[in-house]
């Protein structure tokens, strides 16, 4: 068993009122009933510009990038939930995987914010699938940058009638489904441990 186990929850998503960020925001809750140490960022805090190698090679990793990165590093579990922007993923959760996938020394292992990481997805959307299709690319890319994504995800559609006003799902069945995702993320990381 690992002896605190560190996930890092935040949304793909920089609006001040994402449905996202609050959906991340139950599955976190979940994950501290659960035992583990619990960081939820915001993505807004971390502003980058848009990731080029000619950009890279003339300045380097951006300060925001290798912050964000080091806590990246320093978890063991990501929980993401991601919107759904043209049925594949905002371009700022790209933008952030993007730059901290890159290596900022010649002997840094290769990916290694990402590498033999476990996470879990989520997505709330007011349409109809709820951002399921925008899943469907993000676990794609997590996987090929070699984070374990656990099969369990939830994706709430009409998301703009499914929160009440203190942010809990009005759902019972839902809302409890999406704190079972933090849950089954400490599991995993423990049995991992």
């Amino acid at each position: 068993m690992i002896d605190t186990i560190r996930i890092l929850a935040f949304a793909g998503s920089t609006r001040k009122e994402s449905f996202n960020k609050k959906l991340v925001g139950l599955a976190a809750e979940g994950a501290r009933v659960a035992g583990a140490d619990v960081t939820e960022i915001d993505l807004r805090d971390y502003p980058m510009p848009l990731f080029g190698q000619d950009l890279e090679a003339r300045e380097g990793m951006p300060e925001t990038a290798q912050q964000l990165k080091q806590l990246f590093l320093d978890h063991q579990g990501f929980l993401i939930a991601s919107p759904e922007y043209n049925s594949s993923v905002s371009a700022v959760l790209k933008n952030t995987i993007d730059w901290l996938s890159r290596a900022e020394t010649s002997d840094e292992p290769p990916l290694s914010a990402f590498a033999g990481k476990v996470a879990v997805l989520m997505a709330a959307s007011p349409g109809g699938l709820g951002g399921l299709r925008g899943l469907v690319h993000l676990r794609a890319i997590l996987g090929n940058i070699r984070v374990l994504v656990l099969p369990e995800q939830r994706a709430v559609s009409a998301a703009h009638k499914a929160f009440g006003a203190d942010g809990s799902l009005v759902d019972a069945k839902q809302h409890q489904a999406i704190l079972d995702l933090g849950t089954r993320l400490v599991e995993v990381l423990d049995k991992l441990g």
